[in-house]
Parts: structure tokens; C-alpha cells; sequence
């Protein structure tokens, strides 16, 4: 059930001989590897499914993990799972690509759970030396039934039985599945309700699977205490990343095309430390910083300049940070540079206080808004005439958010913009409540070519970040082991380039 496959080339074929066949299908030593113990993310992957369960009683439910996707030709981008399939069945980046996991419904009522994955082939099979996807020869160690029944407290079973599987009994027409994950299997689940006779239209079973990946994106919106704790992990491993960036500035900004540079040595932390990436860093010196998604990473750093890195490292279980910081190259903000900065740090401040159960998600925008708004207007800079009150106003102002277009928070997880497919009324309105951890993070842009923003403004983008547990009474800060105010921040440069220089 691959999702995309590609021609065989051509001039790759071999004859191969029986006494060839023969010769690699032994001299292989026992397989004695013993099942892979108990995770400990197992229990808390059950519990998960327990409330998936009680929200779809009766229907069976199926959670594609995804296919490989072709990078060019006959090789493919690293694999990593759809959200929804690692967070229900507890495998993080060791998921095997085109994995299934079906919740069965149980006679005795709530599901049954199995994951349906490829095992690796004997080694007296050709696919074990002949299959580039697949065969263990070329990938190396894959998991077996036992394996994944072991790990993760589930029934394990051959891909090649799912589709037997899903068209059984009377659950048959009563199937939902994420779409989004693997648009094969998307349709076999249509020809399967289709043929088992269900009463719904093809509108409403595309409703009915809308519904379900709405229910599994807001399923990640409050975290128990275990996935804190892979928060924490991220966040670590991230100010690790973000030292390491600090310790090799002056490099950047010799070596040229620093940039790049800059993304390369997160790149290596995030690569050591966790999975990779959890998106695409963003490194942006001088100018580029007022690019909001400035990916590129090609420019220079110079001496004199700031660079904006907006980075997270994705951990092992797939929970990512997500963490800015600007950072003066030579160690030291220009008087402007730091009343900018102060102005955004004081926007930051005042969002985060806005953390506490029972505000709603928009005021943490709203009240880092205010001080943005403020300070442009104390500036000079929004259109004579224009009060403050006036541009706050949300239907007809909205003049400072020249210098300040996207929103201060999202939720974050598992994904880097977690729990994106609610309601505009969960998210946007929905009320904070302890166990959510979201982004606080302001920022104002003055792009170089902007000529309503004062001369001496002109190039310089600030943006702080940081990832933030609501709590019972109010906040904590995961990243607040990151400098944040001006003179801190002047201070950790400081501190990591000595400590670097040391060496």
C-alpha cells in the first residue's frame, strides 16, 4: 500500500540464476533478536485510543501512518509519520511507512487496536536482498509482529490482511479514515464502505472523516504529564542547538554565505540530539529577518547585523520546540536595535502574562498587540491622526500590524502548528486550560525597502519566541532557560563565546 511508487529502472535488471537465489538465501546466522521490551509511551498511547474510542462507538476507525515519498527517482525523503498515527499507536521516527492502525470495534463494546505494518521478509526470501524499500540487506533491522505486539501492548498483523480486515462484517460501512495520510488507502476505505452498502453519501463520508481528524487534531490540545516531559526534552535539546549557533557566529560570518553555516550546525544538534528538524529553520541576518519565512538561508552575517533563527529540534517521539531568538552577530545591539528589541521583548512579557486558565487563546495575541501598537504610535509611525485606540480597533484599524502581520501564539506539540484542524471557536476562542503549551511570540519588521518606517529602522527584524505550559494558576515558561532581555542576551553571547574560545 505504498503512496507513490516508482518505475523499475530498467537498467538495473540482472539475470539472476537459481543457484544464485540459493547461494544469498543462505549462510545467514539464526535470527535471535528477542522482542523489543514494553514502551513506556504505551500505556499513555492506550489511554489515547480509550477516548478515541468512546467518541466513535461502533464504527471502525483506520490511521494510515503514510507512505515513503520519492525525493528523485529511485531515492525517497526520510520518513516520517502523519501525526495522528504516531500519537495514537506511541511510534515515534521508528514507524515503518505504509503502516496502518485500525481500532476494531469489540463485541463486548470500546475497540480493539491493530497495527498493520509490512514485517521484514526471511532472509531465504528475495525480498530480503532484492527489495530497496523493504528488504532488510538494504534498509537493515526492521521490527517483526512479535516486536510491535511487545513494544506497544497492541495486535500486530501483515499489511496484506488489511484490506480483508476492513471489509469484514457490518462494520464495513461503517468506517472513517484520515484522508490526509495516504490517499490510497483513502481509497480503498471508499470502495470498502461503498461495497459493504453505507448509508452515507460520498459528501457525508468525506464529513464523517473531516470529523474524525478534527477530533484527533483536538485530542493533542491538552498534554498529560508525560508528553511535558517529551516538551522538556525538545526544549533542552533546542538551547543546546541555539548555543551552538552563538559559539560559531564568528565562523559565519567568515566562512561567507553564513546563513547557511548557521543552519548547518543547528542541523547537526538537531540530527545528534533528536530526530532532526521539527520545520524548517529559519536563520535570517540583516534584512532577511523581515522575511517572516525566510527558509532560503543564503545570505551572509555580517558583523553589526542581527539574526533572527527561528528553529526546534523534533525528538524522538516527534514533540518538537519551537523557540526564536535575535541575536546581535558581534555580541552587542546598536542603540536602535535595542529599543526595538526592548519593545518586542515588552510585547512578549505582556502576552505571557495573558497565560492563565480562563482567558481566552486571542488575548495572549491582544495584549502583546497593545504594546506593539503602542510603541509604533509613540514612535510616530501609524498615519497622522490615527489614535491608538483607533488602530486596536479590529474591524477598522489595524494600521501597525504593517510592522508586526502574523499572530503571537499557536498551540505546539507534536506538530510545529499543533492541533491546526479545530474550529476557529476551539482555537481562536477557545479558553486556556492547564496542559496546553503554546508559542508566545511578537515581533516587529522594518524592511529595508519600507519607506514609512524611520531610516535608521530599516533592515532591522526582531522577533523572541518561547514555548509555554499553562498551568493551574498561570504559566511556565519551558524555554526560560534562553536569555531573553537585551542585556541577558548580550550576556549568554558572551558566556558561550568565551567558553567556546577556551576550548
Amino acid at each position: 500500500m505504498t503512496s507513490e511508487n516508482q518505475p523499475k529502472a530498467g537498467h538495473r535488471d540482472t539475470p539472476v540464476s537459481t543457484a544464485f537465489r540459493e547461494f544469498m538465501a543462505s549462510g545467514w546466522a539464526a535470527d535471535d533478536r528477542s522482542p523489543t521490551p514494553r514502551a513506556e509511551v504505551a500505556d499513555h498511547a492506550a489511554r489515547r485510543r480509550a477516548a478515541l474510542s468512546e467518541r466513535f462507538p461502533g464504527e471502525r476507525i483506520v490511521v494510515p501512518a503514510g507512505g515513503l515519498k520519492v525525493r528523485s527517482n529511485d531515492t525517497d525523503f526520510t520518513f516520517r509519520p502523519h501525526t495522528a498515527f504516531a500519537h495514537l499507536s506511541g511510534l515515534g521516527s521508528h514507524a515503518e511507512p505504509d503502516s496502518a492502525l485500525v481500532l476494531e470495534p469489540a463485541p463486548e463494546g470500546g475497540h480493539h487496536a491493530v497495527l498493520y505494518f509490512r514485517p521484514p521478509a526471511p532472509r531465504d526470501t528475495e525480498e530480503f536482498y532484492t527489495d530497496s524499500r523493504y528488504g532488510e540487506f538494504w534498509v537493515g533491522y526492521r521490527p517483526t509482529i512479535a516486536d510491535l505486539e511487545s513494544e506497544l501492548g497492541l495486535t500486530a498483523r501483515h499489511i496484506d490482511e488489511l484490506a480483508a480486515d476492513l471489509a469484514k462484517d457490518e462494520a464495513a460501512a461503517r468506517l472513517r479514515v484520515v484522508r490526509s495520510a495516504d490517499g490510497k488507502l483513502a481509497e480503498l476505505v471508499d470502495t470498502t464502505r461503498t461495497q459493504a452498502g453505507s448509508p452515507l453519501s460520498a459528501e457525508e463520508q468525506e464529513e464523517a472523516d473531516e470529523e474524525l481528524a478534527r477530533e484527533l487534531s483536538s485530542m493533542r490540545l491538552l498534554k498529560d504529564a508525560w508528553e511535558v516531559g517529551e516538551m522538556r526534552k525538545a526544549v533542552a535539546a533546542t538551547h543546546q542547538g541555539f548555543e551552538a549557533i552563538i559559539a560559531t557566529l564568528p565562523e559565519a560570518v567568515r566562512k561567507g554565505r553564513g546563513e547557511r553555516w548557521v543552519e548547518g550546525v543547528f542541523g547537526l544538534y538537531a540530527r545528534h540530539e533528536g530526530n532532526g528538524i521539527g520545520y524548517e529553520s529559519i536563520c535570517a541576518s540583516g534584512d532577511h529577518a523581515n522575511t517572516i519565512h525566510w527558509t532560503k538561508n543564503t545570505g551572509e552575517v555580517r558583523e553589526g547585523d542581527l539574526i533572527l533563527v527561528d528553529a526546534g529540534i523534533e525528538i524522538d517521539s516527534l514533540f518538537t520546540a519551537d523557540i526564536t531568538r535575535t541575536l546581535p552577530v558581534n555580541g552587542r545591539f546598536t542603540d536602535v536595535q535595542r529599543r526595538i528589541y526592548d519593545a518586542v521583548h515588552e510585547a512578549q512579557q505582556a502576552g505571557m502574562e495573558a497565560v492563565k486558565p480562563g482567558n481566552r487563546f486571542s488575548d495572549i495575541h491582544a495584549a502583546a498587540n497593545k504594546v506593539i501598537a503602542r510603541h509604533l504610535f509613540e514612535w510616530g509611525l501609524l498615519p497622522e491622526g490615527v489614535t491608538l485606540e483607533q488602530t486596536l480597533d479590529q474591524e477598522n484599524g489595524g494600521w501597525h500590524r504593517r510592522w508586526m502581520v502574523h499572530g503571537t501564539s499557536h498551540h505546539l506539540g507534536m506538530d510545529v502548528h499543533d492541533c491546526q484542524l479545530m474550529l476557529r471557536e476551539e482555537y481562536m476562542d477557545g479558553e486556556l486550560k492547564p496542559g496546553m503549551v503554546l508559542t508566545v511570540e511578537p515581533g516587529l519588521y522594518f524592511k529595508a525597502d519600507d519607506l514609512l518606517a524611520p531610516e535608521e529602522f530599516r533592515g532591522i527584524g526582531v522577533r523572541i519566541e518561547d514555548d509555554v505550559l499553562v498551568t493551574e494558576d498561570g504559566y511556565e515558561n519551558l524555554s526560560a532557560a534562553m536569555p531573553r532581555t537585551s542585556h541577558e542576551v548580550e550576556e549568554w553571547i558572551a558566556r558561550v563565546s568565551g567558553a567556546a574560545g577556551n576550548r
